[in-house]
């Protein structure tokens, strides 16, 4: 017997943009970001012949989808706004279906199309996770259910064996958990260029506002027990900074250390690794307290056949999972045969490919010799769109440690309109709180976030947000969009 799936068919689009400051610059990798154009993309969907409307959201910070040292980011945004177009472009000519079969014929068009534009894959799903997480929230609203249920109970069509074949007839209900996380951790990220204790602060780094900065603040205020470290590949400047963080944190801290495709390659990490390791307190503080290693080299050279032997050659070797090398759908599996333990999930990778990544990690951990890692990690998300849609795709995969940074290096909702901060304060009380400016921020307690009302919600913020205040913004004009995207 064929199970039916409800139909969705995308009848409109529309983009508009909110320009967002940082309250002081967020340094990774080769990027420093101080202001990026938070993009919000709006549908109108009809399912099953009625009128539904969703919505998702992305800021587009520099450096990440691609990393091209030699171009600024003015130069590579024509590119993040081509990939998200031609993705709405794709659904809009699609015909009625399921939701899997809008996603598998989105997802394998527009690599198609990618492929002849030179666009690399990570880039490309980011217009596929737009369109797939508005597409998801029209959906959710439209049957008036959360999206873990929705998930859970298949009624998305998923046909995971479609997209990779070793899962075939594998359902969500295998391998999810049966209720998704009432609460996650939150991992703090300490980015190359926060300062760690207030003596720390400089002009620079200063913020004009009441919320924590530096790292021995936010732990006293947040409760902080996880963290994020990231390293910069270079060792003069890293293992001081190691050393530093050490001493400051409890000997009971349980941190990630991302490479942010840093190194040249696993063994030029090896080396950093066992430099580190020379320090009697920083080993101890490797041995009790890390969790994995992420994406220490370059995404180009995560796949390399030296790889293997690499990691089969470093016996006690920490775990590695791959971050911005998780592009296509065929790069978990290629990671897990080289050695590497497990891939991080971020909607803007793309949800489906979340989802059989957590299958495959299930399905792998069963015979596997090293545990396997599915872990949660942020780029610098804000709510009340992406940050909430983000956080129930956690809960819903039972993550339970998520990286969160878009709080530390934004201030709060400030700049959303006033409706919509009132909006999230009256729905998500529990996951925001009001500053004494007036502002929502985000509510970290006994360093964790608590999700009930996120879960009994849609697909994250409770309501239908008021966001006519933001300009609409064609995504063909680049010089428009940064015009309206980027703060004067």
């Amino acid at each position: 017997m064929t199970e039916s799936y409800p139909t969705l068919d995308l009848k409109e689009a529309a983009f508009r943009v909110l320009p967002m400051r940082t309250r002081f610059p967020f340094k990774y990798g080769i990027a420093s970001l101080t202001a990026l154009p938070h993009l919000v993309l709006q549908v109108k969907v009809e399912v099953e012949g009625q009128s539904a409307e969703g919505i998702a959201s992305e800021g587009l910070p520099p450096k990440w989808f691609t990393k091209t040292p030699d171009t600024t980011f003015e130069q590579d945004l024509p590119a993040m706004l081509d990939v998200i177009e031609k993705a709405v472009k794709i659904s809009l000519a699609s015909p009625p279906a399921t939701f899997f079969e809008l996603w598998r014929n989105l997802y394998h068009e527009q690599a198609a199309w990618a492929s002849t534009e030179g666009h690399p894959p990570l880039l490309a799903n980011l217009g596929v996770s737009l369109v797939e997480r508005a597409l998801l929230d029209a959906f959710c609203r439209y049957l008036e259910r959360p999206i873990q249920s929705i998930i859970h109970e298949n009624l998305l069509g998923l046909r995971l064996g479609e997209a990779r074949p070793e899962l075939a007839g594998v359902a969500p209900a295998d391998f999810l958990p049966e209720r998704p996380c009432s609460s996650v951790v939150a991992r703090h990220t300490i980015g190359l260029g926060d300062p760690l204790t207030p003596d720390d602060v400089t002009d620079e780094t200063r913020a004009d506002d009441n919320l924590p900065l530096d790292l021995e603040s936010c732990v006293k205020t947040y409760g902080l027990t996880h963290f994020k470290i990231k390293v910069c590949g270079d060792l003069a400047t890293d293992l001081p900074r190691l050393r530093k963080i050490t001493e400051l944190l409890d000997p009971q801290a349980l941190f990630t250390l991302d490479g942010n495709e840093q190194y040249a390659s696993i063994a030029d990490f090896r080396e950093h690794w066992e430099a580190w390791r020379e320090d009697a307190d920083l080993r101890a503080f490797l041995d009790t307290g890390l969790l994995l290693v992420e994406q220490p080299a370059h995404r180009d050279e995560t796949f390399h056949a030296k790889v293997a032997d690499d990691l089969a050659d470093w016996s006690d070797r920490p775990p590695f999972i791959i971050d911005e090398a998780d592009g296509s759908l065929d790069s978990l599996p290629k990671a897990l045969a080289l050695g590497y333990d497990g891939a991080s999930h971020k909607n803007c990778k793309g949800i489906v490919k979340g989802i059989a990544n957590a299958a495959t990690l299930a399905k792998a951990g069963s015979v596997r010799d090293r545990p396997v890692h599915l872990t949660g990690e942020d780029l610098a998300n804000v709510g009340p769109i992406a940050l909430l849609q983000d956080l129930a795709i956690m809960a819903t995969l039972g993550i339970e440690h998520v990286e969160r940074n878009g709080h530390h290096y934004f201030r709060g909702l400030s700049a959303w309109p006033q409706s919509v901060q009132e909006d999230v304060l009256a729905h998500h009380g529990d996951l925001y709180q009001p500053q004494p400016d007036g502002y929502p921020s985000l509510r970290i307690e006994n360093g964790s976030l608590n999700l009930q009302t996120l879960n009994a919600a849609p697909f994250g913020p409770m309501s239908d947000l008021n966001l006519s205040e933001l300009p609409i913004v064609d995504l063909s004009d680049p010089n428009g969009f940064i015009a309206a995207g980027l703060p004067a």
